[in-house]
């Protein structure tokens, strides 16, 4: 085992033995060799592509989604890796006989390994995971794409639930991919990097475009934190389309239904408002559900990442579910719906119903739903507040939580920032201080939550539109600086995104990524001033000079 991609990763270094996240070897190895058949795919469909043969949409959605379950916290089941890794071989050797008149027989190897043995898939994992390349700074680049890659395949597939796919997403993800199995230059390796985040903006943009045609554009919503007395269900993770269908299939039965996690920005869509029994927000990220699950008392559905290892003492596992890419052992999984017809949660509904109401943990409301679009309609206001000098800087504290103690720096900065400070901020990273009362600037919130993480994309929407108001040459001469929570793969699609938008001088922290090698990470500096968080106050003091 040997697997670094996450921000907790043992001494900022890899884990070899057991994932800090709680992933097993075995589970680490089969993720490894998962990938290696997706290279395999991509290699055909890359080659058949530049011989001006297209690959079917259902390839190129497998390899997204197949992709996406090898992300951090989504699937802990050996058995679901197996089978996604005989699918993989399968959707590899029906592709290579559709096209092995335009490819030949001249592939790389991941494209021509086949074995019906599932007994054998340890021994070949052992040999092709990430410490199969030998160079630090190629293993470096190959990962940094890669892990850029999971997080672009876990919004296209957000999107392709909504009905959004486009082809240059899934024809980039086989070419890079399948650029990891040939021995490119430095420079055409940190280009393929940068190209990522370009597609990163592509498909956060499309995916964006699903969710607001599907559920209307967010809009400035009180988010209730306490319970009411009906039971409950608890929705965790990202996707809507779950969550539509839970609140029909929940409506009228008595049964409320609860967001937890990055599930919380669902309440600020008009489409969702409409839902009496959609009560509000429950606990806090996904660090903090150990706590959350048992206390909730009802059932708990995980739509996508953030499921953690349960504890031995834990009371809820059998009130869990499951759906999509995760997987979690010994708990019950929701098949995926059929084309046009809708997921199955009656089971869960059924279960509810026997539980008591959620325990209260906390009472009050929360502020969410600045997206760009809301963000827009007040951009006048917003424009006035930074010529008059009532804002005097704008700071991004998006991207992710995690458990780790140093995390306290973010609260803290939220509480250090002057009055007349405004954050901008998606994803889980918000929990470190959407609950401290941090005021307004004449009736503008002090903190602008856009959403999910994959709203990052709302963020450079909003950043773009003001350089365009403030009529300036350069993103960076706008009063806004980064200061950014990373943990997981798509926090790295964002900020390739970000570095593709031409942003400099970002923050990023508690730590730097473990698979960015130190000539790598030269790279950034020199090109895109990437620094590592400090200490609060002098974090603060510099943000504020623009520094």
């Amino acid at each position: 085992m040997f697997c670094f991609q996450c921000q907790e990763t043992a001494k900022n270094q890899g884990c070899t033995i057991k994932g800090v996240c709680g992933k097993e070897n075995d589970t680490a190895i089969l993720q490894d060799l998962l990938i290696y058949n997706l290279k395999g795919i991509s290699v055909i469909a890359n080659k058949a592509r530049t011989q001006g043969t297209a690959t079917p949409r259902d390839a190129g959605l497998f390899v997204a989604r197949a992709l996406f379950t090898t992300i951090t916290n989504v699937n802990f089941n050996d058995e679901k890796l197996i089978e996604w890794i005989q699918q993989a071989q399968k959707v590899k050797k029906e592709l290579f006989e559709s096209v092995k008149d335009k490819v030949g027989t001249d592939l790389h190897e991941s494209a021509v390994w086949y074995s019906d043995d599932a007994s054998t898939f340890k021994t070949k994992a052992e040999s092709v995971g990430i410490l199969a390349t030998d160079n630090e700074d190629i293993r470096s680049l190959r990962e940094l794409l890669v892990i850029g890659l999971k997080g672009i395949a876990a919004y296209a597939d957000h999107a392709a639930i909504l009905g959004i796919e486009k082809d240059e997403i899934y024809d980039f993800i086989f070419e890079a991919l399948a650029s990891t199995t040939r021995d490119l230059t430095v420079d055409e390796m940190v280009g393929m990097v940068l190209k990522a985040g370009e597609m990163a903006v592509t498909t956060m943009a499309a995916l964006d475009e699903a969710n607001t045609t599907a559920y209307g554009h967010p809009e400035l919503t009180e988010v209730n934190i306490g319970v009411g007395s009906n039971p409950g269900i608890l929705i965790s993770g990202h996707d809507l389309k779950d969550m539509e269908e839970l609140l029909k299939q929940t409506e009228g039965t008595g049964v409320d239904v609860y967001t937890h996690g990055e599930m919380l920005p669902a309440n600020y869509y008009p489409a969702f408002k409409k839902f009496a029994h959609l009560k509000g927000n429950y606990g806090g990220s996904w660090w903090h559900q150990n706590e959350d699950f048992e206390t909730f008392n009802g059932p708990i559905l995980m739509t996508t990442n953030c499921i953690i290892p349960m504890k031995k003492k834990n009371t809820y596992k059998d009130r869990v579910f499951t759906t999509g890419v995760v997987s979690y052992p010994g708990t019950k999984h929701i098949q995926d719906r059929a084309d046009g017809g809708a997921k199955d949660f009656s089971n869960i509904v059924a279960l509810a119903k026997t539980c008591n109401a959620p325990k209260e943990i906390e009472t009050g409301k929360i502020v969410g739903g600045f997206a760009r679009n809301q963000v827009l309609a007040l951009a006048d206001k917003v424009v006035e507040a930074v010529k008059s000098g009532a804002i005097k800087r704008f700071v991004v504290m998006a991207g992710c939580d995690g458990r780790q103690k140093g995390r306290n720096y973010f609260t803290q900065v939220a509480e250090k920032l002057p009055k007349d400070a405004v954050i901008l901020t998606a994803g889980c990273a918000k929990y470190r201080y959407n609950k401290l009362d941090l005021g307004d600037i004449g009736g503008i919130p002090r903190v602008l939550d856009a959403g999910q993480c994959n709203d990052c994309y709302s963020l450079a929407v909003i950043a773009l539109k003001l350089k365009e108001v403030f009529e300036l040459e350069d993103i960076n001469d706008l009063p806004l600086s980064f200061d950014i929570g990373w943990y997981e793969q798509k926090a790295v699609a964002v900020l390739l995104a970000l570095l593709h938008l031409g942003v400099k001088g970002i923050r990023i922290g508690p730590s730097l990524p473990a698979f960015v090698s130190p000539a790598v990470l030269g790279v950034l500096v020199k090109n895109f001033d990437i620094k590592l968080i400090t200490e609060p106050d002098a974090d603060v003091e510099a943000m504020m000079q623009g520094k």
